[in-house]
């Protein structure tokens, strides 16, 4: 079957996405394909945001290193003595097998987030203007919401 490719933007409401059965030719079908690539790029931004939150979660739950002094008492000026007396017992060690699953978890979170984002730029390269849009406007709204959430764990990061 021979298949003539476009390489310019164009307003079609008929275009092939991704994979052979996902044809749409009309104005509803293109509505619904629209709207399943938008949804589809707001997952993608959410994995991203979900994955920065694992890893801002598991961080927090993690002992401090031996050593460290806490930065909230640093600097204070106080009569009694507010350094923490070191402690003859090393720190409990993050579990292995916790951090075994944790990068587990995260692999696998990259990796649906990889696959996600090369779809989502075939579906860009289909050239139909409604579909890049729905991609645009997908990703534009997934970071005007989600990232104020990963903002705010960096800044309550550094107040701890």
């Amino acid at each position: 079957m021979l298949c003539f490719l476009q390489m310019t933007f164009y307003t079609s409401s008929s275009v092939t996405l991704l994979f052979e059965f996902w044809e749409v030719h009309g104005v509803a079908g293109m509505l619904l394909s629209v709207l399943v690539v938008f949804l589809l790029t707001l997952t993608y931004e959410t994995l991203k945001v979900t994955r920065i939150w694992l890893d801002h979660h598991f961080k927090c739950t993690a002992p401090p290193p031996a050593g460290n002094r806490s930065p909230s008492l640093e600097g204070c000026q106080s009569e009694s003595s507010l350094t923490p007396i070191a402690s003859t017992q090393p720190p409990p060690p993050v579990s292995t097998k916790h951090s075994v699953l944790f990068h587990g978890v995260q692999a696998g979170l990259h990796t649906l987030q990889v696959v996600l984002g090369y779809m989502l730029m075939l579906c860009v390269m289909s050239y139909n203007t409604w579909i890049f849009l729905a991609v645009v406007c997908g990703s534009v709204l997934g970071y005007y919401i989600l990232f104020p959430v990963a903002s705010s764990m960096s800044n309550y990061a550094n107040t701890i």
